[in-house]
């Protein structure tokens, strides 16, 4: 007993220390969450005069939730150290709801206030950064004499259709750059006058706008880099394209599988190299590449196509009509047999014929195609062997109806169990047909 009221006392000990910290964190998260709604108001009218009403209006309306949730968590504060009596279960219920609902709030204003901290770090360094736009918009003046020589330059070297990804970017980029100073006095004036919300704007719009000035002048200095290195692909484009050509007309012969596709290939490509501008007169090298690599690419697959077919020869049509041929017989046979003694057949032949009757359809359109006869010569096996196992299955079910005593599918019956017109010999006639369509296979 002295032993078990030690562990008694031990546990007590325990569970009260654990409701003495559960309330303290429970008083120290009341008086955050406080000091955090305090803080974030301060904040609050800085942001609306920086910013203007509605770019603060997010974290206005997230402090009214959290002041209205928070008056819960003081309200039971107070229940905590009324003059009525609580369990220890109550204390513990109310001090874990405080402890959330601070938590809340903290996420709360934690999310709203951090979509401002940004623009309101703008708007504190406003002067600066009106001091950097019109600097960078001197910058990039400076550098539109250049932009306006090397479009002029290569104007004599690439096509009007070529030059037009960048021949209006030095204008471009001066309306552009006029704008971002212009942007930057409103921006100046508005902030002077009081007008947060449309000083931001027009900051955050001349910035924008030198933005894209630089980066419309960069094109420029791009462009000729990218057209000297599609010059350069283009050259190692025509000498591939030409090796490919030579490669190709040993495939080009009569006779030979996808001659017609290959010789076809091989004449665009021709043709694509022959609309090539001659050296020194002005040209597109985007899209002279793009075109070449279209024909380039086409005669590929084509060779591909070729090769592949000649290392897996085309069955020829004989072929494809001699299987067709055997499955139509095969087909005829289940059909025969299966119609002749319905009364002892079951689903599965009947399954197996109805497939095999599908299947035979979809054939006749893809005997002559070059490009399907594979496909044709597949589909006659499938049928022939959907027909013969609606053969095997017709004879499980007429022996089995026949000598396992089985009451038939639907047919008539004699005095001997046997379905009316039936035959003992039947089994020989069925084996007689399957020999009669193999041998027939093997000699045609």
């Amino acid at each position: 007993m002295a032993l078990w009221g030690k562990r008694k006392r031990e546990e007590d000990a325990a569970r009260l220390a654990k409701d003495d910290d559960l309330a303290r964190r429970a008083r120290a998260a009341l008086v955050a969450a406080d000091e955090r709604i305090r803080t974030t108001s301060d904040e609050l009218e800085f942001a609306v005069a920086e910013l203007g009403e509605s770019a603060a209006r997010p974290v206005r309306e997230g402090l009214e939730a959290v002041r209205t949730h928070l008056g819960e968590a003081f309200h039971l504060h107070q229940l905590n150290h009324d003059e009525i009596p609580d369990t220890a279960e109550e204390l513990r219920t109310r001090n874990a709801r405080i402890i959330q609902l601070c938590e809340w709030a903290d996420d709360v204003l934690d999310e709203r206030t951090s979509a401002l901290k940004e623009r309101i770090e703008l708007a504190r360094q406003s002067p600066q950064i009106l001091e950097r736009i019109r600097s960078d918009v001197e910058r990039l003046r400076a550098r539109l004499p250049l932009t306006r020589e090397t479009v002029e330059r290569l104007s004599g070297r690439y096509s009007t259709a070529a030059l037009n990804r960048v021949a209006a970017n030095p204008a471009e980029a001066e309306q552009l750059l006029e704008f971002a100073l212009h942007s930057a006095d409103i921006s100046a004036r508005r902030r002077e006058a009081r007008r947060p919300e449309e000083a931001n704007v027009a900051l955050e719009t001349a910035t924008e706008a030198v933005r894209r000035a630089e980066t419309i002048i960069d094109g420029v200095e791009d462009f000729e880099i990218e057209s000297l290195r599609a010059q350069s692909t283009l050259a190692d484009v025509i000498a591939d394209s030409r090796g490919d050509i030579v490669a190709a007309r040993a495939l080009t012969q009569p006779g030979l599988p996808h001659a017609s596709e290959v010789t076809a290939a091989v004449a665009a490509l021709e043709k694509a190299l022959a609309a090539l501008p001659a050296p020194g007169t002005p040209t597109d090298p985007f899209a002279d590449l793009a075109v070449l690599r279209e024909a380039n690419a086409a005669l590929d697959a084509a060779v591909d196509k070729a090769r592949q077919r000649a290392a897996r020869p085309l069955p020829s049509l004989e072929a494809v009509r001699h299987a067709v041929d055997a499955a139509d017989h095969q087909t005829a046979v289940a059909r025969s047999v299966i119609d002749g003694h319905r009364g002892y057949i079951g689903a599965d032949a009947r399954t197996r014929l109805a497939e095999a009757q599908r299947v035979r359809a979809e054939i006749e359109p893809l005997v002559i195609p070059e490009d399907t006869r594979e496909q044709a010569l597949l589909l006659a096996r499938r049928v022939q062997q959907l027909a013969n196992e609606a053969l095997q299955a017709a004879q499980r079910d007429i022996d089995q109806g026949r000598y396992g005593g089985g009451d038939g599918w639907g047919g008539g019956w004699d005095d001997r169990r046997r379905p009316a017109g039936g035959d003992n010999m039947f089994g020989g006639i069925v084996g007689g047909l399957l020999l009669g369509g193999l041998i027939g296979d093997i000699f045609e």
